[in-house]
């Protein structure tokens, strides 16, 4: 095809080009995106405003629970309520006021045994060399604490506090491990002749005490951090366990502290029944 030919078929096909309309500029497509986008708009502002109105609603109720104006929050019953375990972020672990503060608050309203958890032992570091307070191996006889908590326990008026952090869960269940396998290479293999090895839970419960990382069941467990996990506390004390999300550490409130309280004090178990 000479150059006058390509000229001219050129010449022919771009007014039929000119003339189409793009497909991305139909009309139809168009005002399905300006559909969609503004129902997007409309959902996300509603649910932005409930959960500002949600969260408007509880910061009031908590306000009013701590000056004592809802009576039902007055009086509950702290009996179920024998050991309470509070997770708290490791960044947020470091302001020593707050976690000061909490264990008043906690005095207050008559917890008498709590184990302090962070992943990184913030807690450990900060508190538990700086109190004085004199050791209560009653409490952790009482409990059936193995023998960390003997050791890392101390009275903060009249409530005992355990401290632990990330090394008393994937260390001490595999320490634990490490013991049972070594027992059973002693003495169990050589009397029975059996090669299977048969591990119960207590043999395991026995382990972890002996290594420093037993302990009881915390019946409630208050997380405070940004998500919603109990970020690494060791799951073996974690079976029955009620599981609550208190939010970040700054923003504290003690008549939510309260309301967590009360909630459990209405919860049914049935486990031992």
């Amino acid at each position: 095809m000479d150059s006058k030919a390509m000229a001219a078929f050129v010449a022919n096909e771009i007014p039929l080009f000119m003339n189409r309309s793009p497909p991305h500029m139909s009309r139809p497509s168009v005002c399905i995106k300006l559909i969609l986008g503004l129902l997007w708009f409309i959902i996300h502002l509603a649910i932005s405003l409930f959960s500002l109105w949600s969260h408007l609603i509880y910061s009031i109720e908590c306000y009013l629970i701590s000056f004592g104006l809802i009576p039902k929050y007055r009086k509950f019953q702290l009996d179920r309520l024998k050991y309470l375990a509070v997770v708290v972020d490791s960044r947020e672990a470091k302001n020593v006021a707050k976690i000061d503060q909490l264990l008043c608050w906690l005095t207050n309203i008559g917890v008498k045994y709590v184990c302090l958890y962070d992943i990184d032992g913030v807690l450990r570091k900060s508190f538990a060399p700086t109190m004085n307070g004199s050791r209560d191996e009653s409490s952790g006889n009482y409990l059936d604490v193995g023998a960390n908590m003997k050791a890392l326990t101390c009275c903060h008026k009249e409530m005992a506090i355990e401290y632990i952090s990330g090394s008393d869960g994937k260390e001490g269940i595999a320490k634990a491990a490490s013991l049972l396998c070594s027992t059973y290479v002693k003495g169990n293999r050589d009397t029975c002749g059996n090669d299977e090895i048969v591990f119960t839970e207590a043999d395991m419960s026995s382990a972890l005490k002996a290594i420093g990382c037993g302990g009881p069941e915390p019946d409630l467990l208050l997380v405070y951090g940004p998500a919603r996990c109990h970020l690494g506390f060791p799951a073996w004390r974690l079976r029955y366990t009620e599981i609550m999300h208190m939010g970040p550490l700054n923003s504290m409130k003690y008549g939510a502290i309260v309301k967590a309280f009360y909630k459990f004090s209405k919860k049914y178990q049935n486990f031992g029944k």
